[in-house]
């Protein structure tokens, strides 16, 4: 189990260096997000303690409600880019609060009914434990990438120092 999440952290130390030029993971490279996503898969499986039978057979049917979930989420991502232009801002803005409630009364739904599906695959508690590991490994993620750019940041730093130096001595 350690020597999984030690590959794990490696990869995301390479995964972290390509993501950190792209401001949201759905616009990165599709060979970033394919690593990303079976490293979630590694991290979900092993932090639920899924056997292999559970995994075989959870994770068809969660791939299926994360797909549904992000529809919902894009959905509401573009009523936010495309206001409609025969209304006024305060229109635009209440329709875009009904849209989130509504939006999120869909995916209470949503969820209802994929943990009903779920629970008939896993424990209850592997349930309840399965929000709060998706949110560490998304703050994993993100914790990996601002280190990567702190990084890279640093370096560009004393790049740039070294070269004002270099200026300063042949000056």
């Amino acid at each position: 189990m350690k020597s999984l999440l030690t590959l794990m952290f490696l990869c995301l130390a390479l995964v972290g260096a390509r993501a950190q030029e792209d401001e949201e993971l759905p616009s990165a490279d599709p060979k970033v997000r394919e690593k990303i996503h079976a490293l979630r898969i590694a991290y979900i499986t092993d932090q639920l303690g899924l056997t292999p039978e559970e995994a075989e057979r959870f994770w068809p049917i969660y791939r299926e409600f994360s797909e549904k979930r992000q529809a919902l989420l894009q959905q509401y991502r573009a009523s936010k880019k495309n206001p409609d232009p025969d209304k006024t801002a305060e229109q635009n803005d209440q329709e875009l609060v009904d849209m989130r409630l509504k939006l999120k009364q869909q995916e209470v739904d949503l969820e209802k009914d994929y943990s009903g599906r779920l629970l008939k695959v896993i424990s209850a508690q592997k349930l309840k434990t399965l929000p709060e590991t998706e949110r560490k490994f998304r703050q994993m993620i993100l914790d990996q990438i601002q280190r990567r750019q702190l990084q890279q940041q640093r370096r560009e730093n004393m790049r740039d120092r070294s070269q004002e130096r270099l200026r300063q001595r042949n000056n």
